[in-house]
Parts: C-alpha cells; sequence; structure tokens
C-alpha cells in the first residue's frame, strides 16, 4: 500500500525507492534477520532513514511489503485434465513449492498475522488467496460436490498445507522439509478421498 508521499510528484523514482527499500528487506529476512526495522533496511539500501520512513513509518508496514509478490491466478498446470485429484495434488504441490521458496517471509508474516492489531486485508496471509486456487483445483467435482462442499473441502486442504502447516511439522514434529512436504500432499489426498467417500455414501443413502 503507497503512502501519500508516493503518489505525488517524481512517481518513478519513488517507486524504484520503495522497490529497493522491499528488496533490502526480503534479503536481510532471507538472511535469517526475521523482522528487519525499516532503518535496517535503509541503511541496506543506501537510503536515508528519513526516506525510508516516508515510505514505510511503521516496521510492520515494510514486512508486509516484504511478503512474496503471487501474482498467478490459478496454480492448476494448463494440462492437468479434469482429475480432480491430478489437479489438486499439482495445485497443492505448486503452493508448497512456493512457501518453501519464501519460507523466511512465510515465517515472518505468519508472525505478524498473529497480530489482532493488523488489519486482516493488509496481510496476504489472511486473504485466502489458496482457497480460491484450490477452489478451481477441485472445479471438476461439480454437480458430484455442492460450492459449499467444494468449498469446505479447499478450505480443509489449506489448513493442511500451508506455512503453518511447515512450521509445525518441522519445527515441533522434526521432519525434515522434505518429508513435511511429502505429508502435507498426502494430508490433501486424504481430504479430497475421504470428502468423496462421504459424498457417494450420502449419495446412496438417498
Amino acid at each position: 500500500m503507497s503512502t501519500p508521499y508516493e503518489v505525488t510528484g517524481r512517481t518513478g523514482q519513488k517507486q524504484r525507492t520503495r522497490e529497493a527499500l522491499v528488496a533490502a528487506a526480503r534479503d536481510l529476512i532471507a538472511q535469517g534477520d526475521v523482522a528487519p526495522a525499516v532503518a535496517a533496511a535503509a541503511q541496506a539500501a543506501s537510503i536515508s532513514r528519513t526516506t525510508a520512513y516516508r515510505y514505510f513509518p511503521t516496521q510492520k508496514a515494510l514486512l508486509v511489503a516484504a511478503h512474496p509478490e503471487i501474482t498467478v491466478s490459478t496454480l492448476v498446470p494448463d494440462d492437468a485434465g479434469d482429475d480432480p485429484e491430478t489437479r489438486l495434488l499439482a495445485a497443492v504441490g505448486a503452493f508448497i513449492r512456493i512457501v518453501l521458496d519464501t519460507e523466511q517471509q512465510q515465517r515472518t508474516m505468519l508472525r505478524l498475522s498473529l497480530d489482532p492489531a493488523i488489519p486482516s486485508e493488509t496481510l496476504p496471509l489472511r486473504q485466502g488467496r489458496a482457497i480460491n486456487w484450490f477452489e478451481q483445483a477441485l472445479a471438476p467435482l461439480r454437480p458430484q460436490l455442492t460450492d459449499d462442499e467444494i468449498h469446505r473441502l479447499a478450505l480443509s486442504v489449506r489448513s493442511a498445507v500451508g506455512i503453518e502447516s511447515l512450521v509445525w511439522l518441522i519445527d515441533i514434529g522434526g521432519l525434515t522439509r522434505e518429508e513435511a512436504s511429502a505429508r502435507m500432499l498426502w494430508s490433501a489426498r486424504a481430504l479430497l478421498s475421504q470428502t468423496l467417500a462421504d459424498a457417494e455414501r450420502k449419495t446412496s443413502a438417498s
């Protein structure tokens, strides 16, 4: 989110300055500084503190901006076909790779998401983008499942495969990242299988 300072005069140069600060913050996070201060990002980007604070008045604003941008509209490959399991596992696998590739930034965003003082709409982790991606993967299940059932399944899958699950599996469960990835894929498959079994029983009963 841009500040009023950024949208007036020399906007191109200001955009480059903002990008330099964000890039510096991401580099610091990747190097192990889980919550770099605005001053630290300014120093790393060779930008004055006064200037940096015009773009990011608070550390939280900087950390939100440093979350990796994910601009894709779908995680389902073009050649995935119509098989729900193939499509779901492809989307989940792509999502897991994104989480692993940006793990430190994801962990920082997870910490921020636990702060009730931060508005939900400002945090990517609270925006539910992955739920929409998983719903797209499960689209061929219509009309076998209702829209509400597909949404509940996508929601359940998201709860089992994001940064929250990765942190628990690695930090608490003691798994390697490869093992954690395999467990998350297994969970997604199991949730789909159980949902389809429940739907079949429901149909048989009626």
